[in-house]
């Protein structure tokens, strides 16, 4: 899994026994890749607004394909030396997006090269079956969310499940009532972006810059007033939107320099005041957080305090999913429902006519049930 941070793989094995009604998850274990700085800039290059050519395209879409083949790879060890099939989501770096309605989707990594290494069957493509019945293609970790928090557990209040990587996503699971998951707007996306610009690093470590500056209000209320907030679910979002540009107008309009520490401050409230509203708007009783923000103490400190007396905050850990695996077990289960043919979207998420079974299959390794001893040496037409 590569998400919108785009600064490396986050790779899992895990082994999916059902039971009745219930599906057993054992994770084998993670490993965290990370992409060398040349790859970073490559995909950065790729990246909305900047433009791009279909040669630079398809060299991107290769070299990653081959550091995916090699994260398959390393998740091949951690499952023992053998695996059913592998789940490649490859790297977005467009999702079109217009008026509200998603039209297309684009993820890169050579699917094929990956196939060729692992000797499986590998999925990809995850997005677009959605988007073809009319749905956001976006956030699909929902599925995951919907069975690990299920009120059957004897929850009686809404609970929400939030992503923090390059954008914020939430899933809201309540009893008696459809689930819901939406892209809630930037978590580390703006941040990352100014710590590049202005720290010349990858992103703020543990928020140590953001705790040592001040919230500049009139730019957080500036940045509050983005439409994208407002919008109804369904909805999603990435760095099309969140962009190192973006962020440069809103300073621009500010029409004064801010220390980066301050900036630093004010984009882990905006994101914190962005959550936390959602979670109330929802009536949250706990709030079960992941992704790569939760290693951002500011931030979750922030979002405690605006929770405090409301609702909860812990992470995935202690419902026994690593934090920093948590999307990527998400996306193994994907591969689990496609490989039985089964849903993966949620309608009442993201908005299509119905659940797709997400995902292309590139073939791979042993003959399917049915497939000829020897191939075929000549063509005949039957009339």
């Amino acid at each position: 899994m590569s998400g919108t941070s785009y600064d490396g793989v986050d790779v899992v094995a895990a082994e999916f026994t059902a039971e009745g009604d219930t599906l057993w998850l054992r994770p084998l274990g993670h490993r965290g890749l990370d992409y060398d700085e040349r790859l970073r800039a490559e995909i950065a290059a790729l990246l909305p607004p900047a433009a791009t050519t279909v040669e630079a395209v398809c060299r991107l879409d290769n070299r990653l394909g081959e550091v995916f083949a090699e994260a398959a790879a390393v998740g091949l060890e951690l499952a023992g030396g053998r695996a059913d099939a592998v789940v490649s989501p490859g790297q977005t770096v467009f999702h079109w997006v217009a008026d509200g309605v998603a039209l297309g989707t684009l993820q890169l990594g050579a699917v094929a090269r990956v196939a060729a290494r692992v000797g499986v069957p590998v999925l990809s493509d995850l997005r677009s079956a959605d988007i073809a019945l009319g749905g956001q293609g976006a956030p699909l970790v929902p599925a995951f969310d919907a069975l690990l928090l299920d009120p059957a557990d004897g929850a009686a209040a809404p609970r929400a499940a939030l992503n923090l990587g390059g954008i914020a996503n939430i899933t809201v699971v309540a009893p008696g009532a459809p689930v819901l998951g939406y892209d809630v707007g930037p978590a580390n996306a703006l941040l990352d972006a100014a710590a590049r610009r202005f720290l010349d690093r990858p992103c703020d470590l543990d928020g140590a810059r953001a705790a040592a500056g001040r919230v500049h209000q009139r730019l957080l209320a500036n940045l509050l007033a983005e439409p994208y907030y407002a919008a109804p679910p369904p909805k999603s979002t990435g760095k099309e939107l969140f962009h190192a540009g973006y962020l440069d107008g809103r300073l621009a309009a500010l029409g004064e320099p801010l220390p980066v520490d301050d900036l630093l401050a004010t984009l882990t409230e905006l994101t914190a005041r962005v959550v936390a509203a959602e979670c109330d708007r929802h009536d949250v009783v706990e709030v079960v957080a992941a992704g790569g923000g939760v290693r951002n103490s500011t931030l979750l400190g922030r979002l405690a305090a605006l929770g405090a007396g409301r609702w909860r905050l812990r992470g995935t850990d202690e419902l026994g999913v690593p934090a920093q695996a948590k999307e990527a077990y998400a996306f193994a289960l994907l591969g689990w429902l496609s490989w039985h043919g089964l849903p993966g979207a949620l309608p009442s998420v993201t908005g299509a006519t119905r659940g797709a079974v997400l995902g292309s299959w590139t073939p791979a390794g042993p003959a399917y049930p049915g497939t000829p001893a020897e191939p075929p040496r000549r063509l005949r037409i039957r009339s």
